[in-house]
């Protein structure tokens, strides 16, 4: 165990101890009596003090201490009761800390850098065991009062757990703590007087992955757009990392996976996770994964136990997995024995006696008269009462019967739902549309065949038997050998055996029925009786996108196969996958799915196929058929990876193996279907069954291998994509009964000579030699992983998209457009982190064209504004931020995207004066300006505006000269608008002053701006009353000037403002009176013809203004401002508690 570091000296200790190893800062040493033979005096007289010592004062016969080159004082750190103990703590030292204390110059950081790593191990293991025997939620609430006051975030962001460990900076560590919290990765860190904070969002990561430095074996790097930070040093990194990819898979699955999230319930409360329950969660997908069961499977208890296996007569040690649904077996020795259990196939669950040879056991019996024993259970009793509690829970939802009739292939026992037909045949359901369809669809859909299509095919064919029907007679014998010693139903012991059986090729006659026990689609099929029936009566004859897509895709599918080029075969294929289209709307139709189902209806019955198909598009390939093909390209990634681990030469060579995924693209969206000769890839199809999508991977490493030499001669993209063309298209099976079916996609090359031909029997042996020793476990977290990197490049592919979009329309340097969009899209995220999703934002939509996938509600954009803008206007701000979003959201949906938010941006940034005068205009005017923002103060209350003297240009005759000419400038000015823009109302001009007011504050040139601002706002009240007292206030004839002028008050008589005893009240309520403030309007054009006469003004509204001091500072006060925010909105909410509580 580690010991907070306390000094001793080593010289009084030398004839106690015994030096065991050494190195330039550690020192292991034993205790003398302890571990030698013999032994001398001194160590009998120790060991005896030792022996007779309390064991409260016993001391560890091993120990680790700290020494620092010079000095007589040593610190021990870790002691231990074994040998064994004691070198872990010495080995971990070695890998974590040895060679970074190099790096360090003094030696007294050396020690007290040491002192705090030892420290905070101790902390972390107490904490961690306490977590375990959950006896002190203390250390945890003090970890998380540290971390709130720390980051700061809002109560909503809650705390999974944390760590101590170091972030290296360069090649300097720094010891700290991370906290892991549900959307955020934080890290803190005091050390030498050095304050470090690092916040990084989950949804920022970009890579996470183990990896190791020049100082340490192993590290965790997380990779975000800009930068990369290691941290290592954790007393359980694997623990560390699983968890991390958790949080960032349930997170970026969260918020940027829309199909993902609305199929895993678990991730739309991020509030509720927990450590365990991400622990629960990862296992929980294992458990799918590794038995390739459905999404909605729960896994309840694992338990170690041993199965009795009878064909090699002795217990297999193993897990017991129990789940809703489900009794599975999975042995230690990867690939010896595993079982699957469906709890509808189960008769009975029952204690026997405990003995010695027999601890714990239990039998579950199934209707096929097999029994399984297992024995060495732990909690036996609470295990077997919630599997009961669960098989009459199943039992209940589905009533099953057995039947003792033959089944035409297997020649075996079949269950069946009590409401199904006893064989199974889908030609005994009528599917024949209701009596009012059209004679038309009723050639479209005639009655299905009762058999499989190829079935039907032979018996109109009647080939006689050569060597190839003996070889599949052979297949059947070993087959029908395998039933009798491992059973013949879903529940069969699955063996390396089985694997070497299905490798050579399932008999044609048993294919159909193996691939549902393999896939276990017969248990869903014997689970909804009728169901296939009825999504056929309701979704034929019906017109959408997705049958339109079905249509065009019919006759593509297989057409050089017979089955294909008549009706018959055209039509069950129609009605497959027009079923599953209506069965799950999410993913409908997808590319592909019709070359599989095909192939499914080829060897099984019509509704089998349909079944079949399910488990495919939503267990065993998940993700695969939607609309982005996340599943395929994650799996794609995956692939990558494992050439550059298996084939390092060829991935040197090709240097983006992301090449290849023109070619290899299709090999996991058709199963190899489209790219090889069709009696040749069925084989693959037999082991994907069995095995997963681990069959696809070692398939196409085998094929890669296989060519290796010819890949890496190629000169480009297209030269290495004709050699694997022409390498599958060369595949054969000279195992196969029926005529051979080329691949209706392969490319054609110009041969010189001959190509070998490859056995398809000898390419998948060859695949589970070299490379079958990927586990499911394995493959589970590269997908995790990689999954991250895929929906982090759409997002890239998006954010590029965008910026293509916008960026001609502005004037904002592409870096500067790159931070812009990175603080909309967070402004976006943070809402989804602490808020509750509100119905005028909804989440982020994949779906959606790239600019409006990301799109803001008014508060986010006031957000944004405030950070950004560089109208700052005081608490006027917000009120200006609001009308923007107004006049901005144009088609009244309450949302803006990102192109409308900038081009306003740009505007205030980058536009010319009129630009950015018409803007404010428009921001004045509806529908930006509405009665309900009005302000309560009156907008002319500055003191600055409060005079009571004249304000004037000049003398008399220059202001009438000046007022006349402005008058007929804009009369010319106005005709040439092609839009004019509505005038402004004397409300409205008052708000726009304000406006104009709160901008010139804190200005370097605000007294002379106020002045400015003061005597054009005297102008143009002026010139509004003129309009107001002319018949015609939108123009002004040359005759009607000098009357018009004439009725302009002088500037003496000019008292805009005047105090009173009251206070500074505006005279708006004398020289505009309420029954005439209607007709008293401004323009633009006066507006912007008065701003011109002010040099202040126009310097103002024309000076540069750089954007990047204010993005940086956004960046930095982002979320603070979002937290002040939410902190006050729960401010009230906690003083209307409170005031209710007193009452």
């Amino acid at each position: 165990m580690w010991l907070k570091p306390e000094e001793v000296l080593l010289k009084n200790a030398l004839k106690l101890w015994v030096t065991q190893k050494s190195s330039c800062y550690f020192i292991l040493q034993r205790r003398r009596g302890h571990g030698e033979g013999g032994g001398r005096l001194t160590g009998r007289l120790v060991g005896a003090l030792d022996a007779v010592l309390d064991s409260s004062a016993r001391v560890a016969p091993f120990r680790i201490l700290l020494q620092v080159p010079g000095y007589q004082v040593y610190s021990p750190i870790a002691c231990g009761a074994t040998l064994e103990e004691i070198n872990q703590h010495w080995d971990w030292l070695e890998q974590n800390l040895l060679h970074t204390l190099s790096v360090f110059d003094n030696k007294e950081d050396i020690a007290s850098f040491v002192k705090g790593k030892v420290k905070a191990l101790i902390a972390e293991e107490t904490s961690s065991r306490l977590a375990k025997q959950e006896e002190e939620p203390e250390k945890f609430r003090e970890a998380l009062v540290k971390f709130e006051a720390r980051f700061n975030f809002p109560e909503a962001e809650k705390l999974i757990t944390y760590y101590s460990c170091c972030c290296w900076k360069g090649r300097v560590p720094r010891q700290g703590w991370l906290y892991l919290s549900i959307n955020h990765l934080s890290f803190y860190s005091f050390f030498l007087g050095k304050e470090l904070k690092l916040v990084v969002p989950w949804v920022d990561i970009q890579k996470l992955e183990k990896t190791s430095n020049v100082f340490l074996t192993a590290t965790i790097r997380i990779t975000t757009h800009r930068k990369e930070r290691d941290f290592s040093m954790f007393l359980n990194l694997e623990e560390v990392f699983m968890l991390m990819e958790q949080l960032a898979d349930v997170t970026l699955r969260r918020l940027l996976d829309n199909e993902g999230f609305d199929l895993d319930p678990d991730l739309q409360e991020p509030s509720r996770i927990t450590k365990r329950d991400l622990e629960a969660r990862a296992q929980n997908e294992f458990f799918r994964a590794f038995f390739r069961l459905p999404r909605q499977e729960k896994l309840h208890a694992v338990v170690d136990c041993s199965l009795w296996t009878p064909f090699s007569r002795c217990h297999t040690f193993g897990r017991l997995f129990a789940s809703d649904s489900y009794i599975c077996f999975a042995s230690k020795e990867d690939g010896s024995c595993n079982v699957i259990l469906p709890l509808r196939e189960v008769v009975s669950i029952e204690k026997m006696e405990d003995t010695s040879l027999l601890p714990n056991p239990i039998i579950v019996s199934i209707r096929s008269k097999m029994a399984f024993q297992f024995i060495g259970l732990k909690n036996r009793d609470d295990l077997v009462q919630s599997l009961l509690i669960r098989l009459k829970q199943v039992h209940t939802d589905h009533p099953v019967h057995y039947d003792t009739s033959q089944d035409d292939d297997m020649t075996s026992h079949v269950f069946h739902s009590t409401s199904m037909c006893s064989d199974h045949k889908f030609g005994d359901l009528e599917m024949v549309s209701s009596q009012n369809r059209e004679g038309s669809e009723e050639e479209k859909s005639p009655r299905p065949p009762s058999k499989a299509l190829r079935a039907v095919l032979q018996r109109s064919g009647s080939q006689s038997l050569d060597l190839r029907m003996s070889r599949e007679q052979i297949k059947l014998s070993l087959w029908n050998d395998h039933f009798v010693e491992y059973g013949r139903t879903v529940c069969m012991f699955r063996t390396e055996k089985v694997r070497k059986l299905v490798a050579m090729g399932i008999p044609e006659s048993l294919r159909g029925r193996l691939w549902l026990l393999f896939s276990d689609a017969i248990t869903d099929l014997a689970s909804h009786p009728g169901y296939y029936a009825n999504l056929v009566e309701e979704s034929m004859g019906k017109c959408c996108l997705v049958t339109e897509e079905i249509e065009r895709d019919l006759h593509r599918s297989l057409p050089e196969h017979p089955a294909f080029q008549n009706e018959t075969g055209i039509a069950a294929l129609r009605r497959v996958l027009t079923a599953y289209a209506h069965h799950n709307p999410n993913i409908g139709y997808c590319q592909s799915m019709n070359i599989l189902t095909s192939v499914l209806l080829l060897y099984a019955k019509e509704e089998e196929a349909f079944w079949l198909l399910v488990a495919v598009c939503e267990r065993m390939l998940p993700d695969y058929f939607n609309r982005r093909i996340i599943g395929a390209q994650v799996d794609q990634s995956v692939f990558e990876e494992l050439i550059k681990e298996h084939l390092p030469e060829l991935a040197e060579h090709l240097k983006d193996p992301s090449a290849l995924a023109s070619i290899s693209l299709s090999w996991f969206l058709t199963l190899f279907l489209s790219i090889m000769p069709l009696e040749s890839a069925v084989n693959i199809v037999d082991c994907f069954f069995y095995d997963g999508i681990k069959t696809i991977f070692q398939l196409g490493l085998a094929v890669l291998d296989a060519n290796a030499e010819d890949l890496r001669s190629s000169k480009d993209d297209g030269q290495a994509l004709m050699v694997i063309s022409r390498f599958l298209d060369h595949i054969k099976n000279e195992d196969s009964p029926g005529p051979p079916v080329g691949s209706h996609h392969a490319c054609s090359s110009n041969d010189q000579g001959p190509y070998p031909v490859i056995d398809i029997a000898d390419l998948i042996w060859d695949s589970y030699e070299k490379f079958g020793a990927q586990s499911v476990e394995q493959i589970e977290h590269m997908r995790c992983r990689h999954r991250v990197r895929v929906l982090q490049g759409h997002e890239d592919t998006t954010k590029q998209n965008v910026l293509r979009i916008v960026t001609p329309e502005v004037s904002f340097l592409l870096e500067d457009l790159e931070e812009i969009y990175d603080l909309f899209k967070r402004e976006h995220m943070m809402s989804c982190y602490w808020e509750q999703p509100r119905p005028l934002a909804p989440r982020h939509d994949p779906s959606r064209p790239y600019a409006e996938q990301y799109r803001i509600d008014a508060q986010q954009f006031t957000h944004l504004f405030q950070l950004v803008s560089p109208w700052t206007c005081g608490v006027h701000t917000k009120i200006l931020a609001e009308r923007m979003f107004r006049l901005l959201d144009d088609n009244m949906d309450h949302l803006i995207e990102f192109k409308a938010f900038v081009i306003c941006l740009d505007i205030m940034y980058h536009g010319e004066m009129n630009e950015k005068i018409k803007l404010l205009y428009r921001l004045h005017i509806p529908p930006a300006f509405t009665e309900n923002d009005l302000d309560s103060q009156s907008p002319l209350k500055n003191p600055l505006l409060s005079t009571s003297r004249p304000l004037v240009f000049g003398d008399s005759a220059d202001y009438q000269k000046q007022l006349k000419q402005m008058i007929k400038d804009l009369a010319k000015e106005k005709n040439k608008t092609e839009a004019e823009l509505p005038q402004m109302s004397q409300r409205e001009f008052i708000q726009f002053c304000k406006t104009l007011f709160s901008m010139f504050h804190e200005d370097p040139e605000e007294n002379n701006l106020y002045r400015a601002i003061a005597t054009v706002t005297t102008l143009l009240l002026q010139i509004g009353e003129v309009g107001q007292q002319s018949s015609s206030p939108g123009s002004c004839s040359q005759e009607g000037e000098g009357e018009l002028l004439a009725s302009v008050p002088s500037p003496e008589q000019d008292s805009v403002f005047v105090d009173s005893d009251e206070g500074i009240v505006s005279q708006d309520s004398q020289a505009f009176p309420e029954e005439a403030e209607g007709d008293w309007t401004i323009s633009l054009e006066h507006i912007l013809a008065s701003l011109l006469t002010e040099q202040s003004l126009v310097n103002f509204f024309e000076k540069p203004l750089d954007i990047k001091s204010r993005l940086e500072n956004a960046k930095i006060n982002q979320y603070s401002l979002k937290t002040f925010e939410m902190s006050s909105q729960s401010q009230p909410e906690l003083r209307q508690k409170s005031s209710l509580l007193r009452r």
